[in-house]
Protein backbone atom coordinates (compact mmCIF):
# COMPACT_ATOMS: atom_id res chain seq x y z
CA UNK A 1 0.00 0.00 0.00
CA UNK A 2 2.80 2.40 0.89
CA UNK A 3 4.65 1.71 -2.36
CA UNK A 4 1.41 2.18 -4.30
CA UNK A 5 0.81 5.56 -2.63
CA UNK A 6 4.37 6.64 -3.37
CA UNK A 7 3.95 5.63 -7.02
CA UNK A 8 0.67 7.59 -7.30
CA UNK A 9 2.22 10.70 -5.76
CA UNK A 10 5.26 10.37 -8.05
CA UNK A 11 2.94 10.19 -11.07
CA UNK A 12 1.05 13.21 -9.72
CA UNK A 13 4.24 15.24 -9.43
CA UNK A 14 5.41 14.20 -12.91
CA UNK A 15 1.99 15.12 -14.28
CA UNK A 16 2.18 18.54 -12.60
CA UNK A 17 5.61 19.12 -14.14
CA UNK A 18 4.37 18.04 -17.57
CA UNK A 19 1.33 20.35 -17.39
CA UNK A 20 3.56 23.23 -16.24
CA UNK A 21 5.84 22.99 -19.28
CA UNK A 22 2.98 22.28 -21.70
CA UNK A 23 1.30 25.46 -20.43
CA UNK A 24 4.54 27.37 -21.02
CA UNK A 25 4.81 25.92 -24.53
CA UNK A 26 1.20 26.85 -25.35
CA UNK A 27 1.74 30.37 -24.00
CA UNK A 28 4.89 30.85 -26.12
CA UNK A 29 3.14 29.46 -29.22
CA UNK A 30 0.20 31.82 -28.74
CA UNK A 31 2.53 34.76 -28.13
CA UNK A 32 5.28 34.18 -30.72
CA UNK A 33 3.97 31.52 -33.09
CA UNK A 34 4.70 27.83 -33.51
CA UNK A 35 8.36 28.28 -34.53
CA UNK A 36 9.48 29.83 -31.26
CA UNK A 37 12.61 27.79 -30.46
CA UNK A 38 14.59 30.90 -29.55
CA UNK A 39 11.94 32.02 -27.11
CA UNK A 40 11.72 28.51 -25.62
CA UNK A 41 15.46 28.52 -24.93
CA UNK A 42 15.15 31.98 -23.41
CA UNK A 43 12.17 31.19 -21.15
CA UNK A 44 12.70 27.59 -19.99
CA UNK A 45 15.61 28.22 -17.54
CA UNK A 46 13.91 31.05 -15.55
CA UNK A 47 10.56 29.28 -15.60
CA UNK A 48 12.26 26.13 -14.29
CA UNK A 49 13.32 28.11 -11.22
CA UNK A 50 9.72 29.31 -10.89
CA UNK A 51 8.52 25.69 -11.17
CA UNK A 52 10.47 24.73 -8.03
CA UNK A 53 8.71 27.51 -6.12
CA UNK A 54 5.34 26.37 -7.48
CA UNK A 55 5.68 22.78 -6.36
CA UNK A 56 6.93 23.80 -2.93
CA UNK A 57 3.79 25.93 -2.52
CA UNK A 58 1.64 23.03 -3.74
CA UNK A 59 3.29 20.73 -1.21
CA UNK A 60 2.85 23.17 1.68
CA UNK A 61 -0.79 23.68 0.66
CA UNK A 62 -1.45 19.96 0.99
CA UNK A 63 -1.96 19.27 -2.71
CA UNK A 64 0.23 16.16 -2.43
CA UNK A 65 -1.63 14.90 0.64
CA UNK A 66 -3.72 11.84 -0.50
CA UNK A 67 -6.72 12.49 1.84
CA UNK A 68 -7.22 15.89 0.19
CA UNK A 69 -7.21 14.57 -3.38
CA UNK A 70 -10.99 14.58 -3.84
CA UNK A 71 -13.10 16.43 -6.38
CA UNK A 72 -15.00 18.68 -3.98
CA UNK A 73 -15.28 22.40 -3.30
CA UNK A 74 -12.59 22.18 -0.62
CA UNK A 75 -10.05 20.89 -3.16
CA UNK A 76 -10.99 23.54 -5.74
CA UNK A 77 -10.62 26.22 -3.08
CA UNK A 78 -7.20 24.93 -1.99
CA UNK A 79 -5.96 24.59 -5.57
CA UNK A 80 -7.21 28.08 -6.46
CA UNK A 81 -5.55 29.70 -3.45
CA UNK A 82 -2.25 27.88 -4.10
CA UNK A 83 -2.33 28.77 -7.82
CA UNK A 84 -3.15 32.40 -6.99
CA UNK A 85 -0.23 32.60 -4.57
CA UNK A 86 2.04 31.06 -7.20
CA UNK A 87 0.87 33.65 -9.72
CA UNK A 88 1.78 36.49 -7.36
CA UNK A 89 5.16 34.92 -6.59
CA UNK A 90 5.87 34.43 -10.30
CA UNK A 91 5.04 38.06 -11.07
CA UNK A 92 7.30 39.15 -8.21
CA UNK A 93 10.17 36.95 -9.45
CA UNK A 94 10.15 38.40 -12.97
CA UNK A 95 9.37 42.00 -12.12
CA UNK A 96 11.55 42.49 -9.06
CA UNK A 97 14.49 40.15 -9.82
CA UNK A 98 16.01 41.36 -13.13
CA UNK A 99 18.74 38.69 -13.08
CA UNK A 100 16.82 36.48 -15.52
CA UNK A 101 17.05 39.15 -18.21
CA UNK A 102 13.42 38.83 -19.35
CA UNK A 103 10.16 40.53 -18.37
CA UNK A 104 7.58 38.22 -19.99
CA UNK A 105 4.48 40.35 -19.26
CA UNK A 106 1.98 39.16 -21.90
CA UNK A 107 3.54 35.70 -22.06
CA UNK A 108 3.34 35.39 -18.27
CA UNK A 109 -0.36 36.22 -18.11
CA UNK A 110 -1.14 33.85 -20.99
CA UNK A 111 0.84 31.14 -19.19
CA UNK A 112 -1.06 31.72 -15.92
CA UNK A 113 -4.41 31.52 -17.71
CA UNK A 114 -3.48 28.35 -19.61
CA UNK A 115 -2.10 26.66 -16.49
CA UNK A 116 -5.21 27.59 -14.55
CA UNK A 117 -7.33 25.66 -17.04
CA UNK A 118 -5.01 22.72 -17.78
CA UNK A 119 -3.77 22.37 -14.18
CA UNK A 120 -7.23 22.13 -12.67
CA UNK A 121 -8.44 19.79 -15.43
CA UNK A 122 -5.44 17.50 -14.89
CA UNK A 123 -5.86 17.48 -11.11
CA UNK A 124 -9.58 16.70 -11.31
CA UNK A 125 -8.87 13.84 -13.73
CA UNK A 126 -6.17 12.47 -11.45
CA UNK A 127 -8.38 12.73 -8.36
CA UNK A 128 -11.12 10.83 -10.15
CA UNK A 129 -8.77 8.05 -11.28
CA UNK A 130 -6.86 7.69 -8.00
CA UNK A 131 -7.53 4.31 -6.43
CA UNK A 132 -10.38 4.47 -3.90
CA UNK A 133 -8.56 2.15 -1.53
CA UNK A 134 -5.51 4.39 -1.46
CA UNK A 135 -7.43 7.38 -0.16
CA UNK A 136 -10.03 5.78 2.09
CA UNK A 137 -10.02 7.15 5.61
CA UNK A 138 -11.04 4.90 8.49
CA UNK A 139 -14.01 6.35 10.38
CA UNK A 140 -15.70 5.58 13.70
CA UNK A 141 -19.21 6.97 14.26
CA UNK A 142 -20.72 7.60 17.71
CA UNK A 143 -24.44 8.31 18.11
CA UNK A 144 -27.71 7.26 16.51
CA UNK A 145 -29.49 10.43 15.37
CA UNK A 146 -31.29 10.60 12.03
CA UNK A 147 -28.48 12.61 10.51
CA UNK A 148 -25.87 10.12 11.79
CA UNK A 149 -27.87 7.32 10.13
CA UNK A 150 -27.99 9.32 6.89
CA UNK A 151 -24.24 9.89 7.12
CA UNK A 152 -23.52 6.20 7.72
CA UNK A 153 -25.77 5.11 4.87
CA UNK A 154 -24.06 7.49 2.44
CA UNK A 155 -20.51 6.51 3.44
CA UNK A 156 -21.34 2.82 3.07
CA UNK A 157 -23.12 3.17 -0.28
CA UNK A 158 -20.65 5.63 -1.85
CA UNK A 159 -17.08 4.41 -1.20
CA UNK A 160 -15.80 6.80 -3.87
CA UNK A 161 -16.11 9.53 -1.24
CA UNK A 162 -13.01 8.01 0.32
CA UNK A 163 -14.30 6.92 3.77
CA UNK A 164 -14.58 3.46 5.30
CA UNK A 165 -16.67 2.95 8.46
CA UNK A 166 -14.70 0.74 10.88
CA UNK A 167 -17.02 1.12 13.85
CA UNK A 168 -20.40 2.58 14.80
CA UNK A 169 -21.47 2.95 18.43
CA UNK A 170 -25.19 3.72 18.37
CA UNK A 171 -25.51 5.32 21.80
CA UNK A 172 -24.06 8.02 24.05
CA UNK A 173 -20.65 7.29 25.56
CA UNK A 174 -19.63 7.26 29.19
CA UNK A 175 -16.18 8.61 30.03
CA UNK A 176 -14.72 5.22 31.02
CA UNK A 177 -16.04 3.60 27.86
CA UNK A 178 -14.58 6.44 25.80
CA UNK A 179 -11.10 5.72 27.20
CA UNK A 180 -11.31 2.11 25.98
CA UNK A 181 -12.35 3.39 22.57
CA UNK A 182 -9.22 5.52 22.53
CA UNK A 183 -7.12 2.35 22.73
CA UNK A 184 -9.14 0.68 19.95
CA UNK A 185 -8.81 3.75 17.76
CA UNK A 186 -5.02 3.75 18.10
CA UNK A 187 -4.82 -0.01 17.58
CA UNK A 188 -6.81 0.01 14.32
CA UNK A 189 -5.24 3.23 12.98
CA UNK A 190 -8.54 5.11 12.82
CA UNK A 191 -8.28 8.49 11.05
CA UNK A 192 -11.58 10.14 11.99
CA UNK A 193 -14.00 9.94 14.92
CA UNK A 194 -17.43 11.57 14.50
CA UNK A 195 -19.32 12.44 17.72
CA UNK A 196 -22.62 14.20 18.54
CA UNK A 197 -22.28 17.97 18.86
CA UNK A 198 -23.26 17.94 22.55
CA UNK A 199 -20.57 15.36 23.43
CA UNK A 200 -17.87 18.02 23.14
CA UNK A 201 -19.62 19.95 25.92
CA UNK A 202 -18.99 17.05 28.34
CA UNK A 203 -15.71 17.80 30.18
CA UNK A 204 -14.73 14.15 30.70
CA UNK A 205 -15.46 13.21 27.08
CA UNK A 206 -13.68 16.32 25.85
CA UNK A 207 -10.50 15.16 27.61
CA UNK A 208 -10.71 11.82 25.83
CA UNK A 209 -11.27 13.52 22.48
CA UNK A 210 -8.29 15.76 23.17
CA UNK A 211 -6.19 12.65 23.69
CA UNK A 212 -7.32 11.35 20.29
CA UNK A 213 -6.47 14.69 18.72
CA UNK A 214 -2.91 14.64 20.05
CA UNK A 215 -2.56 11.11 18.65
CA UNK A 216 -3.22 12.39 15.15
CA UNK A 217 -6.93 11.44 14.98
CA UNK A 218 -9.37 14.04 13.62
CA UNK A 219 -12.36 14.44 15.95
CA UNK A 220 -15.40 15.98 14.25
CA UNK A 221 -18.74 16.83 15.76
CA UNK A 222 -21.62 15.62 13.59
CA UNK A 223 -22.51 19.00 12.01
CA UNK A 224 -18.88 19.59 10.95
CA UNK A 225 -18.36 16.18 9.33
CA UNK A 226 -21.84 16.21 7.80
CA UNK A 227 -20.86 19.53 6.23
CA UNK A 228 -17.68 18.03 4.74
CA UNK A 229 -19.54 15.08 3.18
CA UNK A 230 -22.78 16.69 2.02
CA UNK A 231 -21.97 20.38 1.55
CA UNK A 232 -24.79 21.31 3.93
CA UNK A 233 -25.32 21.64 7.69
CA UNK A 234 -27.85 19.50 9.63
CA UNK A 235 -30.15 22.11 11.11
CA UNK A 236 -31.87 19.77 13.59
CA UNK A 237 -28.53 18.89 15.20
CA UNK A 238 -27.56 22.48 15.93
CA UNK A 239 -27.79 24.64 19.01
CA UNK A 240 -27.53 28.41 19.41
CA UNK A 241 -23.87 27.86 20.39
CA UNK A 242 -23.05 26.64 16.89
CA UNK A 243 -24.36 29.85 15.34
CA UNK A 244 -22.41 32.00 17.78
CA UNK A 245 -19.21 30.11 16.92
CA UNK A 246 -19.61 29.92 13.15
CA UNK A 247 -21.64 32.84 11.80
CA UNK A 248 -21.02 36.59 11.67
CA UNK A 249 -23.79 39.10 12.24
CA UNK A 250 -21.70 42.05 11.04
CA UNK A 251 -20.88 42.54 7.37
CA UNK A 252 -17.49 41.13 6.41
CA UNK A 253 -15.01 43.04 4.26
CA UNK A 254 -15.69 40.54 1.48
CA UNK A 255 -19.42 41.35 1.60
CA UNK A 256 -18.74 45.06 1.04
CA UNK A 257 -16.19 44.40 -1.72
CA UNK A 258 -18.62 42.02 -3.39
CA UNK A 259 -21.36 44.66 -3.27
CA UNK A 260 -19.20 47.25 -5.05
CA UNK A 261 -18.08 44.85 -7.80
CA UNK A 262 -21.61 43.57 -8.36
CA UNK A 263 -22.97 47.09 -8.84
CA UNK A 264 -20.53 47.66 -11.72
CA UNK A 265 -21.22 44.25 -13.29
CA UNK A 266 -25.01 44.68 -13.04
CA UNK A 267 -24.82 48.14 -14.64
CA UNK A 268 -22.74 46.83 -17.56
CA UNK A 269 -25.07 43.84 -18.03
CA UNK A 270 -28.15 46.08 -18.08
CA UNK A 271 -26.57 48.20 -20.81
CA UNK A 272 -25.36 45.24 -22.89
CA UNK A 273 -28.59 43.24 -22.54
CA UNK A 274 -30.99 46.14 -23.12
CA UNK A 275 -31.91 44.92 -26.67
CA UNK A 276 -32.86 41.51 -25.21
CA UNK A 277 -34.95 43.25 -22.54
CA UNK A 278 -36.85 45.09 -25.28
CA UNK A 279 -37.50 41.94 -27.34
CA UNK A 280 -38.68 39.92 -24.32
CA UNK A 281 -40.94 42.75 -23.18
CA UNK A 282 -42.65 42.83 -26.58
CA UNK A 283 -43.05 39.04 -26.73
CA UNK A 284 -44.56 38.86 -23.24
CA UNK A 285 -47.03 41.65 -23.96
CA UNK A 286 -48.26 40.17 -27.26
CA UNK A 287 -48.56 36.56 -25.99
CA UNK A 288 -50.54 37.21 -22.80
CA UNK A 289 -52.48 39.97 -21.10
CA UNK A 290 -50.76 42.01 -18.40
CA UNK A 291 -47.50 43.89 -17.79
CA UNK A 292 -44.14 42.43 -18.90
CA UNK A 293 -42.44 43.10 -15.58
CA UNK A 294 -43.82 41.40 -12.48
CA UNK A 295 -43.29 43.01 -9.08
CA UNK A 296 -43.35 40.97 -5.90
CA UNK A 297 -42.54 41.68 -2.27
CA UNK A 298 -39.72 39.56 -0.88
CA UNK A 299 -37.83 39.38 2.44
CA UNK A 300 -34.16 40.32 2.20
CA UNK A 301 -31.19 41.39 4.28
CA UNK A 302 -31.99 41.61 8.02
CA UNK A 303 -35.67 40.81 7.40
CA UNK A 304 -36.30 44.00 5.43
CA UNK A 305 -38.85 43.67 2.64
CA UNK A 306 -38.17 44.91 -0.89
CA UNK A 307 -39.75 44.78 -4.33
CA UNK A 308 -38.31 42.06 -6.58
CA UNK A 309 -38.50 42.52 -10.36
CA UNK A 310 -38.89 39.61 -12.79
CA UNK A 311 -40.31 39.06 -16.23
CA UNK A 312 -43.89 37.85 -15.80
CA UNK A 313 -44.23 34.11 -16.44
CA UNK A 314 -47.78 33.49 -15.17
CA UNK A 315 -51.24 34.63 -16.15
CA UNK A 316 -52.37 37.94 -14.69
CA UNK A 317 -54.90 36.23 -12.38
CA UNK A 318 -52.44 33.56 -11.14
CA UNK A 319 -53.11 34.34 -7.46
CA UNK A 320 -56.82 35.09 -7.54
CA UNK A 321 -57.27 32.31 -4.96
CA UNK A 322 -54.50 33.57 -2.70
CA UNK A 323 -50.72 33.16 -2.34
CA UNK A 324 -49.43 29.69 -3.20
CA UNK A 325 -46.15 27.99 -4.04
CA UNK A 326 -45.31 27.44 -7.68
CA UNK A 327 -44.78 23.82 -8.67
CA UNK A 328 -43.25 21.97 -11.60
CA UNK A 329 -45.70 21.94 -14.51
CA UNK A 330 -47.75 24.73 -12.91
CA UNK A 331 -50.80 25.35 -15.19
CA UNK A 332 -50.72 29.07 -14.35
CA UNK A 333 -47.47 29.48 -16.32
CA UNK A 334 -47.89 30.97 -19.80
CA UNK A 335 -46.31 29.57 -22.96
CA UNK A 336 -43.78 32.41 -23.04
CA UNK A 337 -43.35 31.95 -19.28
CA UNK A 338 -42.28 28.34 -19.77
CA UNK A 339 -39.52 29.49 -22.12
CA UNK A 340 -38.39 32.20 -19.71
CA UNK A 341 -38.30 29.80 -16.77
CA UNK A 342 -36.56 27.09 -18.79
CA UNK A 343 -33.78 29.52 -19.78
CA UNK A 344 -33.91 31.46 -16.47
CA UNK A 345 -34.25 34.66 -18.49
CA UNK A 346 -37.16 35.66 -16.25
CA UNK A 347 -34.49 36.54 -13.65
CA UNK A 348 -32.86 39.26 -15.79
CA UNK A 349 -34.78 42.24 -14.31
CA UNK A 350 -33.24 41.37 -10.94
CA UNK A 351 -30.13 43.14 -12.21
CA UNK A 352 -31.97 46.31 -11.14
CA UNK A 353 -32.30 44.83 -7.62
CA UNK A 354 -28.56 44.11 -7.66
CA UNK A 355 -27.81 47.73 -8.52
CA UNK A 356 -30.10 48.90 -5.70
CA UNK A 357 -28.20 46.73 -3.21
CA UNK A 358 -31.25 44.57 -2.43
CA UNK A 359 -30.03 41.39 -4.12
CA UNK A 360 -26.63 39.82 -4.76
CA UNK A 361 -25.66 37.58 -7.66
CA UNK A 362 -25.02 34.80 -5.11
CA UNK A 363 -26.91 34.24 -1.88
CA UNK A 364 -29.97 32.52 -0.35
CA UNK A 365 -33.15 32.70 -2.40
CA UNK A 366 -35.41 35.59 -1.24
CA UNK A 367 -38.80 34.29 -0.09
CA UNK A 368 -42.18 36.01 0.09
CA UNK A 369 -43.23 37.38 3.52
CA UNK A 370 -46.24 35.05 3.63
CA UNK A 371 -44.02 32.00 3.17
CA UNK A 372 -41.36 33.28 5.59
CA UNK A 373 -43.95 33.63 8.37
CA UNK A 374 -45.15 30.10 7.73
CA UNK A 375 -41.70 28.51 7.41
CA UNK A 376 -40.29 30.18 10.54
CA UNK A 377 -42.94 28.42 12.64
CA UNK A 378 -41.95 25.02 11.26
CA UNK A 379 -38.21 25.22 10.50
CA UNK A 380 -35.79 26.19 13.31
CA UNK A 381 -33.27 28.97 12.63
CA UNK A 382 -34.78 29.82 9.24
CA UNK A 383 -34.41 33.53 10.02
CA UNK A 384 -30.59 33.22 10.12
CA UNK A 385 -30.42 33.11 6.32
CA UNK A 386 -31.27 36.83 6.31
CA UNK A 387 -27.81 37.70 7.68
CA UNK A 388 -26.63 38.17 4.08
CA UNK A 389 -28.17 39.62 0.94
CA UNK A 390 -30.40 37.18 -0.95
CA UNK A 391 -29.15 36.02 -4.33
CA UNK A 392 -30.25 35.43 -7.92
CA UNK A 393 -28.49 32.08 -7.64
CA UNK A 394 -26.96 30.32 -4.65
CA UNK A 395 -25.56 27.15 -3.10
CA UNK A 396 -29.04 25.89 -2.21
CA UNK A 397 -30.40 26.67 -5.67
CA UNK A 398 -27.75 24.57 -7.46
CA UNK A 399 -27.68 21.73 -4.93
CA UNK A 400 -31.43 21.38 -4.39
CA UNK A 401 -33.58 22.53 -7.26
CA UNK A 402 -37.10 22.45 -5.81
CA UNK A 403 -38.64 24.51 -3.04
CA UNK A 404 -42.42 24.08 -2.87
CA UNK A 405 -43.02 22.83 0.68
CA UNK A 406 -41.91 23.14 4.29
CA UNK A 407 -39.63 20.09 3.91
CA UNK A 408 -38.04 21.59 0.81
CA UNK A 409 -37.45 24.84 2.71
CA UNK A 410 -35.77 22.92 5.53
CA UNK A 411 -33.50 21.11 3.08
CA UNK A 412 -32.55 24.34 1.32
CA UNK A 413 -31.86 26.04 4.66
CA UNK A 414 -29.19 23.43 5.39
CA UNK A 415 -27.42 24.41 2.17
CA UNK A 416 -27.91 28.11 2.92
CA UNK A 417 -26.22 27.66 6.31
CA UNK A 418 -23.25 26.06 4.56
CA UNK A 419 -23.02 29.12 2.33
CA UNK A 420 -23.31 31.56 5.22
CA UNK A 421 -20.49 29.83 7.07
CA UNK A 422 -18.16 29.39 4.08
CA UNK A 423 -18.95 32.34 1.80
CA UNK A 424 -15.90 33.54 -0.07
CA UNK A 425 -14.78 34.62 -3.53
CA UNK A 426 -13.86 31.04 -4.47
CA UNK A 427 -17.24 29.64 -3.37
CA UNK A 428 -19.13 32.41 -5.18
CA UNK A 429 -17.20 31.74 -8.39
CA UNK A 430 -17.86 28.00 -8.03
CA UNK A 431 -21.60 28.65 -7.62
CA UNK A 432 -21.73 30.95 -10.65
CA UNK A 433 -19.85 28.40 -12.79
CA UNK A 434 -22.16 25.60 -11.62
CA UNK A 435 -25.16 27.80 -12.44
CA UNK A 436 -23.83 28.47 -15.95
CA UNK A 437 -23.17 24.75 -16.38
CA UNK A 438 -26.78 23.89 -15.41
CA UNK A 439 -28.02 26.61 -17.76
CA UNK A 440 -25.98 25.30 -20.71
CA UNK A 441 -27.11 21.73 -20.07
CA UNK A 442 -30.76 22.79 -20.08
CA UNK A 443 -30.62 24.90 -23.23
CA UNK A 444 -28.77 22.34 -25.34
Amino acid sequence: MLKSKQLSLTLLLLGDIFVFYVSLGVALALRYGISSQYFINEHVPPFSVVAIVWFIVFYVSGLYDPPRLRNNISFVKTFSIAAGLNALLTIAVFYFIPTFGIAPRTTLFIFLAVYGILGLAWRRWFNGRLSINERQLKVVLIGDSEHMKELASTLMSEPQLGYSIKGWIKRELEAEEARSIQEAVEQHEINIVVVPHESKQNIELARVFYGLLTSGVAVYDLPSFYEVVFGKIPVTNLSETWFLENLHAERLFYDDLKRAVEFIIALLMLIILSPIFLVLTILIRITSAGPAIYKQTRVGYRNETFTLYKFRTMTIDAEKNGVQWSSEGDPRVTLMGRFLRYTHMDELPQLWNVMRGEVSFVGPRPERPEFVSLIEKKVPYFNVRHLVLPGITGWAQIKYRYGASIEDSKEKLQHDLYYLKNRSLILDIAIILRTLKLFLIRVK
